[in-house]
């Protein structure tokens, strides 16, 4: 069984590489995704639509500056996300994840971002 730490690595790894299926074996098959600017919970398959996307327009696209604590039931991470978007501005989003983990899979994931900073992705 992995540690929560080997998820969060497995994680970040598989989105930066563009692996969506290594994503999908990550989060269990009722994992709930929130994000702070809609504050909408999404189901894996909505999530990782939505991770699709981000891997197809973004290029570069990388974790930076991390920083990993083990919480017992789980992970936090903050990062920056760094990338060019779709229009050829740099991408730079700092943010913090929180994740539950249960038997090597991630059962709720709850990130938090400055909306401000993805705008570039909507122009």
């Amino acid at each position: 069984m992995p540690t929560n730490i080997e998820v969060c690595d497995q994680l970040f790894s598989a989105i930066a590489r563009g692996d969506i299926e290594a994503v999908r074996g990550l989060y269990a098959p009722n994992a709930v995704i929130w994000h702070n600017n809609d504050m909408v919970e999404q189901t894996r398959e909505e999530n990782l639509r939505t991770l699709g996307w981000v891997t197809r327009n973004i290029t570069d696209l990388r974790y930076e500056e991390m920083r990993r604590y083990d919480t017992g039931a789980g992970f936090v991470q903050q990062h920056v996300l760094r990338g060019i978007a779709p229009n050829g501005s740099p991408l730079e989003v700092p943010a913090c994840v929180v994740c539950q983990v249960k038997d090597g899979q991630i059962t709720r994931l709850d990130e938090y971002l400055d909306s401000g900073q993805t705008a570039v992705l909507r122009s």
